[in-house]
């Protein structure tokens, strides 16, 4: 190894890396901060008819469902699938809130595979 050579970083990487640091802990601190908002957020999910509504977290945890009468008269099978619709698109909402806020929380830093 020649002298005064060190790892081969020249000043320009180590700025680079350190400003990557920077960005990582900045982007930990909002992932913190996006955990305590989905928790906090509300999302409805309806089945097609609107006669069963789910409630559940940003983070997918469930809260509440509300089943209309009419829906109680279609029988038990058509309840169950009207209750999978509304959970199916509680769950979609839930994901896509939390997909879209991920991309704000770290656009811009070029992370592989998001």
């Amino acid at each position: 190894m020649n002298k005064g050579q060190g790892f081969g970083l020249g000043l320009g990487k180590m700025k680079e890396l350190a400003e990557a640091f920077k960005k990582a802990q900045q982007v930990q601190q909002g992932a913190q901060q996006l955990q305590i908002e989905l928790e906090e957020m509300s999302i409805e999910g309806k089945s097609s008819d609107g006669s069963v509504k789910v409630v559940v977290s940003g983070n997918q945890e469930p809260r509440s469902a509300t089943i209309a009468p009419e829906a109680l008269a279609k029988g038990a099978d058509a309840l169950s699938a009207l209750v999978t619709e509304a959970m199916k698109d509680a769950y979609e909402k839930s994901t896509e809130t939390m997909r879209s806020r991920m991309e704000e929380l770290t656009s811009g830093l070029n992370l592989p595979g998001m």
